[in-house]
């Protein structure tokens, strides 16, 4: 069964480790996704971008694939299924659809009418029993086709979004979606050390976790961050993985292109890539 990602983070933050957040695209994502989070005994989210959502034929899909594959893989570890920056409509298409989490970005509004929006999702998710993630300060890169350079997040008003109640907070600190450019400034810890020292227990969220160097990672779970979102790495290893099978012409041998042998590959690498994150989160066990 489904449950929201506030009682998992809550407690990563009083445990110092971080639960990952993987988005899923299809069928093979969220099998692989599921199959190593059971492995390894680790709590997980399964992220859904609106655009991904929309691939798989919309949220009621999403929910149906998700649920059935928790009852018939036997999945014992405690699993999410959230909205990966949801706009205002998003989000209630994903409470209406069964999602248990959901995040809002509202971070391109001006604060005020993120505080406004925010406060009311944070009312219909209370009366749901579902958490919620906001965002203060744009993350930067690429994210279904918004670009931005990765800001810092301003404290108070990262504060101001924590205060109205919401589970879990995303806040800029110099992250980006995708690859980092080779002159990626790090991430900002003194920005961050200040967001969490006026954010108390609320757990933090990373994103962009591709591409952070792995010391810069923990040092990020000692300051508060208990929510780290990975997708391009899965992408990346998926595709090689693939690239490697076609052309080595595997997928002319016997019956090498049926699907399920052409994914294979890529799925196998897509488990080990999410066991490695979970390895390095600390999130291992912790089911």
């Amino acid at each position: 069964m489904l449950v929201p990602a506030k009682e998992m983070l809550q407690k990563a933050k009083a445990g110092h480790y971080a639960v990952g957040q993987f988005n899923i695209n299809n069928l093979e994502w969220t099998k692989c996704v599921l199959t190593a989070a059971e492995e390894t005994k680790s709590p997980v989210i399964l992220g859904v971008s609106e655009g991904a959502g929309k691939y798989m034929a919309g949220y009621k899909t999403v929910v149906g694939m998700v649920n059935g594959m928790l009852e018939e893989m036997g999945i014992t570890v405690p699993v999410a299924l959230h909205l990966d920056h949801g706009s205002y409509e998003g989000c209630m298409k994903c409470i209406e659809a069964g999602f248990s989490s959901i995040m809002f970005d509202g971070s391109h509004y001006p604060i005020e009418e993120n505080v406004a929006k925010t406060k009311e999702l944070v009312a219909i998710c209370k009366e749901k029993g579902l958490s919620l993630e906001a965002e203060v300060g744009a993350i930067g890169g690429e994210e279904d086709g918004v670009v931005g350079m990765g800001e810092c997040a301003d404290p108070q008003e990262c504060k101001m979004v924590a205060d109205l109640g919401v589970d879990f907070l995303a806040a800029g600190i110099g992250n980006i979606h995708g690859k980092y450019p080779a002159n990626w400034q790090g991430l900002s810890f003194e920005t961050l050390d200040e967001i969490q020292k006026l954010t108390g227990e609320l757990p933090l969220v990373l994103h962009g976790g591709t591409g952070i160097p792995d010391d810069m990672i923990k040092k990020a779970i000692d300051l508060g961050v208990s929510k780290i979102n990975v997708n391009t790495e899965c992408q990346l290893v998926f595709a090689e993985a693939t690239r490697k099978y076609i052309e080595a012409g595997k997928d002319q041998e016997g019956k090498g292109y049926d699907p399920r042998k052409l994914l294979k590959p890529g799925s196998e690498a897509i488990i080990d890539k999410v066991k490695e994150k979970m390895e390095l989160f600390g999130s291992v066990g912790q089911a």
